[in-house]
């Protein structure tokens, strides 16, 4: 037994554990401690030089006389980093007073930590697959334990997770098709044979594999337009489950998506083919998906007065960024779409575990019933703060490096109109979080929120973490840009050449550390003059205000945040909105249309010759 089966096997061991134990009031911090030990094995992987090196499983399956493996290289230890970190801040969270209030509401939080740490374990068996048929039975495995996770709270939780599942099968049979395709011309699902063979596809092959694939990773991904069901999934999930799976849960599908779509059948081949009557190839018109993918969710972000689905909506737009950079195929770009999946993470689970303080104290996350809460809960608003400036993309936090990487390397590689449509989706994220912090914390506090409080240390310890390590890691990106650099390694990327401040190219550098100094070094000289200028300010209390020649109290809301930005949405309107519904609609009357006429020939005809036919009429589409 090596160190990936070690880390595999304490992974199972976590789950069985925080199942059969899970009506002990002990087994929140017995799960937590777990996750930590996955994670320091997870480490002990990385001292076997992880950069270069993969990592066989000595278990060997073998399911209908077909052989599965498992392992692990850059890329798998990457995604991994994330998932266990992310597990482990949320169950933290959720091991201590948030569970005691969760289990006196109904909930079962120890229900909630053994569907946490089953996500962990199957997911962990989709990082390490190694061939394609361990690789979809791990797909599987992690979409029935999100869905498990998805529906804990029951109500609408279990509306918005049924959803979820019909979407997921259908990407399933997607990626089934896909498989059976290459099983058809391959003879083997192992990923070499199907990177050996990957050059002898015709145009037709890597059309129809490259849709099949994008298609059914893009279902849990979120890509437009298969993203109706993320929003309410992750929004409705309990709290810090809902933080799990903003920070990781969708990226299984960007894992996947790379494994097989970019390494093996090659984004080369894809550049290659041109899509008749445009001057587009499938890779551009995947890029553009990309694009759509960060604009539309992200201004749909903008009209959402539940602070848990802004944060939701925002993930699927976030994915836009992470695709895009990958696609661009450069060390700048691809550094930068990776980069942003960790960056993405640290400041999702921030925000969501942040609001999910606010809903412990408030009992709401109405935005337009919050205001004020800064004085009540500093800390709180300090980890928001971190998160909100890291999702915009702003120094000092580290979302503004894998941005700018992005950014750079779209303007480098002559891209202006794509470069153009990111810079308007980072506006929209600017205004979205924006709303959310000034109508959570910032202005006149509410009357009812008067005697509110800091919510306990352990939930401020795990947000606090997360928020020091968003800080660190964009003061200093050269910390994880070696992890990245690994994983494009592994993806045959050529990896980016990386400082401990940022980058440093012919065509643009980065010093994060510079810039840090730069920007606090002039927050120093305004402190200095605002506070040693010989004027003093005047503390008075939230509900005893003055302003615009009026005093001001709990009667009077000079705090505006009742549908913030409503001119605005009165002018982009819901457009887009109403479009992809009426697209989800028009497919299910589509999808319907035909189940009934094929039921028609079921019975109408021999069942076994209307079978022939069909997989004649579908072997010709898809091979000959």
């Amino acid at each position: 037994m090596n160190q990936l089966d070690t880390l595999l096997l304490i992974s199972l061991i976590t789950a069985l554990i925080s199942g059969l134990g899970r009506r002990h009031q002990l087994i929140g911090w017995a799960t937590a401690i777990l996750l930590t030990v996955q994670f320091l094995a997870l480490l002990s992987i990385s001292s076997l030089g992880y950069g270069g090196t993969v990592i066989e499983s000595a278990v060997n399956l073998t399911i209908l006389g077909q052989p599965l493996s498992w392992r692990f290289d850059g890329l798998s230890w990457f995604f991994a980093l994330i998932t266990i970190g992310a597990a482990m801040a949320s169950s933290f969270f959720a091991a201590g007073i948030w569970a005691k209030k969760y289990k006196k509401h109904g909930g079962n939080p120890g229900l909630l930590q053994f569907a946490m740490s089953l996500n962990v374990f199957t997911m962990l068996v989709l990082l390490a697959s190694g061939d394609l048929l361990s690789l979809f039975i791990g797909w599987e495995l992690v979409s029935w334990a999100s869905l498990l996770l998805m529906v804990l709270a029951g109500g609408i939780a279990t509306q918005w997770g049924l959803r979820y599942i019909v979407y997921a099968t259908a990407g399933a049979m997607s990626i089934l098709a896909g498989i059976g395709i290459i099983y058809h011309l391959t003879g083997s699902f192992a990923y070499a044979d199907l990177a050996a063979a990957a050059s002898t596809f015709s145009t037709t092959h890597v059309v129809v594999l490259s849709l099949l694939f994008i298609a059914g990773f893009g279902v849990k991904m979120g890509l437009l337009p298969f993203h109706l069901w993320q929003a309410g999934a992750y929004a409705e999930t309990p709290g810090p489950g809902s933080a799990f799976l903003g920070a990781i849960s969708s990226r299984m599908g960007l894992y996947a998506m790379l494994i097989v779509v970019f390494q093996l059948i090659g984004l080369g081949k894809m550049i290659a083919v041109e899509i008749p009557f445009t001057f587009l190839s499938l890779r551009d018109l995947l890029m553009w998906v990309a694009a759509f993918t960060i604009i539309f969710p992200t201004y749909t972000a903008l009209r959402q007065n539940d602070a848990r689905y802004l944060l939701a909506w925002h993930g699927i737009g976030q994915g836009g960024y992470m695709m895009m950079g990958l696609l661009l195929l450069d060390p700048v770009g691809s550094a930068g779409g990776l980069l942003h999946v960790f960056n993405y993470a640290t400041n999702q689970a921030a925000l969501f575990l942040a609001i999910t303080a606010v809903v412990y104290r408030t009992h709401t996350a109405d935005l337009n019933r919050l205001g004020g809460l800064v004085n009540r809960m500093p800390l709180t608003f300090l980890v928001l703060l971190v998160g909100i400036i890291g999702l915009a993309g702003i120094p000092p936090m580290n979302g503004f490096v894998s941005k700018w990487l992005i950014y750079r390397s779209l303007i480098i590689e002559g891209m202006p109109l794509l470069f153009v449509a990111t810079v308007i989706g980072t506006l929209g994220t600017i205004l979205s979080v924006y709303k959310l912090i000034h109508n959570t914390f910032l202005g006149q506090l509410r009357l009812e929120h008067e005697h509110i409080r800091e919510v306990p240390w352990s939930m401020l310890a795990p947000m606090l973490v997360v928020a020091t390590i968003i800080f660190i890691t964009g003061f200093m990106p050269g910390l994880v840009l070696d992890w990245v650099a690994s994983a494009q390694a592994a993806l045959g990327f050529t990896p980016l050449a990386y400082t401990l401040g940022g980058v440093e190219t012919a065509r643009g550098s980065l010093d994060m550390i510079w810039l840090c100094g730069v920007l606090f070094g002039g927050f120093g000289v305004g402190a200095l003059l605002f506070y040693g200028g010989g004027n003093k300010a005047k503390r008075v209390h939230q509900l005893d205000n003055y302003a615009g020649g009026h005093f001001l109290t709990a009667d009077t809301r000079y705090h505006y945040s009742n549908n913030f930005y409503a001119g605005l949405m009165h002018h982009i309107g819901g457009w887009y909105r109403g479009t992809f519904k009426w697209l989800e609609s028009s497919l299910i009357s589509i999808v319907s249309l035909l189940s009934g006429l094929t039921q028609i020939l079921f019975h109408s005809y021999h069942p076994a010759l209307f079978l022939l036919i069909t997989a004649t009429l579908s072997l010709y589409f898809f091979i000959g």
